[in-house]
C-alpha cells in the first residue's frame, strides 16, 4: 500500500466517523432535555463542521476549505458565549421570579 492510497482510505474513514459524531450530537439537539445539553450539542456539531472542512481539505487537496473552517471556529466560538450569557441571565432571571414568589406565598 502506498502513502497516497492509506491517505485516502484514512481520510475517508476520518469523514466517516466525523459523520457519525455529528448525527449524534445533532440527536442530542433535538432531544435536548435542557438548554445546556442543546447548547453543548450545537458547539459539539460546530467542531466536528470545522474538522470536516480539514479532513475534506486534505482529502481533496483544496486548502481554500482551511479558510472556511477558521471561519465557521469562529462564529462558532461566539456563537457559544452568546448562547452561554444568554443561559446564565435566564438562569438569574429564573432566581429573582422565585425570590420574588416566596414572600406572596409565606405570607398568606
Amino acid at each position: 500500500m502506498t502513502g497516497a492510497g492509506f491517505l485516502n482510505i484514512a481520510a475517508q474513514l476520518s469523514l466517516l466517523l466525523i459523520l457519525i459524531g455529528m448525527a449524534v450530537a445533532f440527536i442530542r439537539l433535538a432531544k435536548g432535555p435542557s438548554l445546556a445539553d442543546r447548547v453543548v450539542a450545537l458547539d459539539m456539531m460546530t467542531v466536528t463542521i470545522i474538522s470536516f472542512c480539514g479532513v475534506y481539505a486534505v482529502f481533496m487537496d483544496e486548502p481554500s476549505f482551511l479558510d472556511v473552517a477558521i471561519v465557521l471556529a469562529l462564529v462558532g466560538f461566539l456563537a457559544t458565549v452568546a448562547l452561554a450569557r444568554y443561559a446564565e441571565r435566564r438562569v438569574e432571571r429564573d432566581r429573582r421570579q422565585q425570590k420574588l414568589a416566596e414572600p406572596e406565598e409565606t405570607k398568606s
